[in-house]
């Protein structure tokens, strides 16, 4: 582990955009560049735990998402629509997971056209398996108190929701709660693949905000309002 940085980088380049007569762009500049700092922090601590156990962060996620769904099988269409990560990064993923002996193919009930793919025994046990760990080793303590957290989840929802990352209010981000997303439901996954991974992987799809201000979060029991903005087709 490198030793840590006398002084705030982020911090740093706050002053100089000011300095540089951006001040209107510095907190947004700065929220930016320590999201991604942020992330990899949290992708090295992840590695540290699943790279034992031969998983990237996205190999895991698949398991999750099968292990998690009704029948433990699912189109591969689907699970990609539920990671929001391209095909291409899916069927690699896949093919890796297969290979391990941990997911396996099998003909569609009804699609003569289609496959499922499904989490075997091996892959399940060890999908519980890296899920214990990362929570007992990552998400357990990330050193922020669990009222900072329910804050942040609310923040990061609510630029999401406005975004277009989703298009229910989310329960995380002060809206109602929802039903449990059933295998017959479009929407996201059990855990956000990083863009660390998709990089690995293959290249996630990213949604694509059309650059409008995001919108000031609301207080914890509202929901939050979608300001009115052009949405965009995925990349």
């Amino acid at each position: 582990m490198t030793p840590p940085l006398q002084h705030d980088p982020v911090a740093q380049a706050h002053q100089n955009w000011v300095g540089h007569g951006w001040g209107e762009s510095a907190d947004a500049m700065a929220a930016v560049t320590s999201l991604f700092r942020v992330q990899q922090i949290l992708m090295a601590r992840i590695d540290a735990v699943l790279r034992p156990l031969d998983l990237t962060f996205a190999r895991f996620e698949m398991l999750t998402l099968l292990g998690f769904s009704r029948t433990g099988a699912m189109p591969l269409a689907k699970a990609s629509s539920r990671l929001q990560v391209h095909p291409t990064s899916v069927t690699n993923t896949v093919e890796r997971l297969g290979q391990a002996g941990l997911v396996e193919r099998q003909p569609h009930p009804t699609d003569g056209r289609a496959n499922l793919i499904a989490i075997t025994p091996q892959g399940r046990d060890l999908a519980l398996q890296a899920a214990r760990e990362l929570n007992r080793e990552v998400f357990a303590d990330l050193g922020l108190p669990a009222g900072v957290l329910t804050d942040l989840n609310r923040i990061l929802g609510t630029f999401r929701y406005a975004a277009g990352d989703f298009s229910e209010p989310s329960p995380l981000a002060g809206g109602p709660a929802g039903r449990r997303l059933s295998d017959g439901d479009p929407g996201g996954g059990p855990v956000s693949a990083a863009a660390e991974e998709g990089a690995r992987e293959g290249e996630r799809t990213p949604a694509s905000p059309d650059g409008a201000a995001a919108p000031t979060p609301g207080d914890a029991a509202g929901t939050p309002v979608r300001p009115k903005r052009r949405r965009l087709p995925r990349a």
